[in-house]
């Protein structure tokens, strides 16, 4: 292809700018059913944690995310490694270790040359690589724009899971990279980034987050998240709703990249800046004359952003020094407190029925999971907590046909009639939460 086109020009949006808007997110999720009680789901959707948690028999957990975007660069190669980068960043923000990646593909067939996909699968490979893993794998469809991204997998011990909602009141907050990407990214895709700003912009893309894997073994360390596509205010938002909290920015005191002012003052700013805020802004308070140019740099949506880090006050400053001795230049401080109104107290669903105890209490919002208002076995519980083992249900009959109710452990319906009774409750043998199914 003589006149190929930009890979940025083949996409409406780029990196975690495409991703969809906050409050679009939580109304599609709250519409889904929980994950279930399963006994060795550590970390599932009940918080907006950036990677599901397997604990093993051993106390091993198995640590599994998937992420892809669209492309926010034209190099082939360079639009691989910072997508894999950023895929990669959530096992290490999960206090986890990867072990192999899985590549998603998804390109528009003649409208890009086969030569391009393959540097775009060699950059990730040589990112996982960087990171000491394998791509053993994959799967590629035609797709209308050009997508890619990695399934990940990764491990760590049950006692260095670090959720995005286990900070506590007093807790210093450190990020470990500088805002600014999305106007980057805007910028490329009008052509207006001079050559330095695309290596500032490569640069910290794709500088890999494994610092998370060393903080989390820190039992000061008590939260953990990316800063990825709702910017520094919807990640930090999920961190203070997620412990009841506030949490208090010096927007003066972040870091940002060497442009990022200057593009965000001419207006070059992204879409998704605008979604986060027409999403989240009534939960952030500003002050009456904060300029529109460095709120959008608060909502800039980040392609493999730093870390946000919630430790104790007085670990922090050795903390930092840890941050920045690993090569990572600008780690900035900010802090949390008790929030100025409590949470909203909701009726708890607690029930110590054959599921071994788990909170039904609905998901309030994406960002915040439900806090358990009632009494229940955790001091510390939040809206989940691990089940005991599994009871089977005395066999009874299904209501629809008359047959033996088996009712699996897995959860399911076994019954003969294999749930095709008309019936609005066909299986009359208890399940996992001792209701009838």
């Amino acid at each position: 292809m003589s006149d190929a086109p930009r890979l940025t020009s083949l996409a409406h949006g780029g990196g975690c700018g495409c991703k969809l808007d906050p409050a679009t997110l939580r109304q599609l999720l709250a519409q889904q059913p929980a994950a279930g009680p399963f006994e060795r789901l550590l970390v599932g959707n009940e918080t907006a944690d950036d990677a599901a948690v397997w604990e093993l028999e051993d106390g091993t957990c198995l640590v599994a995310t998937t992420d892809f975007f669209t492309p926010m660069v034209d190099d082939p190669v360079d639009f691989g490694r910072i997508a894999a980068t950023n895929a990669i960043s959530d096992v290490y923000a999960m206090g986890g270790r990867p072990l192999f990646a899985l590549a998603i593909l998804g390109m528009p067939l003649g409208k890009i040359d086969p030569e391009v996909v393959a540097r775009i699968l060699r950059g990730g490979a040589e990112q996982c690589a960087a990171a000491g893993i394998p791509v053993a794998g994959g799967h590629s469809i035609d797709a209308p724009e050009p997508i890619y991204g990695l399934a990940v997998i990764g491990t760590c011990r049950r006692e260095a899971v670090r959720r995005n909602a286990d900070a506590v009141a007093g807790d210093a907050v450190l990020l470990t990279k500088a805002l600014g990407v999305g106007v980057y990214s805007a910028a490329i895709k009008r052509a207006t980034l001079d050559e330095a700003g695309y290596r500032d912009f490569v640069a910290t893309t794709t500088l890999l987050n494994r610092v998370g894997t060393d903080l989390a073994a820190d039992p000061a360390v008590h939260a953990l998240t990316d800063v990825t596509g709702f910017g520094i205010l919807g990640h930090g938002l999920e961190i203070a709703r997620g412990a009841g909290l506030t949490l208090t920015l010096a927007a003066d005191a972040l870091p940002l990249l060497p442009q990022a002012e200057a593009l965000a003052r001419a207006g070059t700013v992204t879409g998704a800046s605008h979604r986060n805020w027409a999403a989240f802004g009534e939960a952030v308070d500003l002050p009456a004359d904060f300029p529109e140019w460095r709120r959008h740099l608060l909502t800039d949506p980040q392609t493999s952003g730093g870390l946000l880090v919630t430790c104790s006050a007085d670990r922090a400053d050795a903390i930092l020094a840890r941050i920045r001795s690993a090569g990572y230049p600008a780690p900035s401080r900010a802090s949390l407190s008790r929030a100025a109104t409590a949470p909203p107290r909701r009726r708890c669903r607690w029930t110590r029925s054959s599921a071994g105890g788990v909170c039904r209490t609905p998901r309030r919002d994406l960002a915040s999971p439900p806090r358990c208002s009632g009494t229940s076995p955790s001091p510390r519980h939040r809206g989940w907590v691990r089940p005991a083992p599994f009871r089977q249900p005395r066999a009874r009959s299904c209501a629809g046909c008359g047959g033996p109710s088996r009712w699996s452990s897995g959860g399911g319906c076994r019954s003969s009639c294999a749930g095709a009774c008309i019936s609005p409750a066909p299986c009359a043998g208890a399940g996992r939460d001792g209701r009838p199914r």
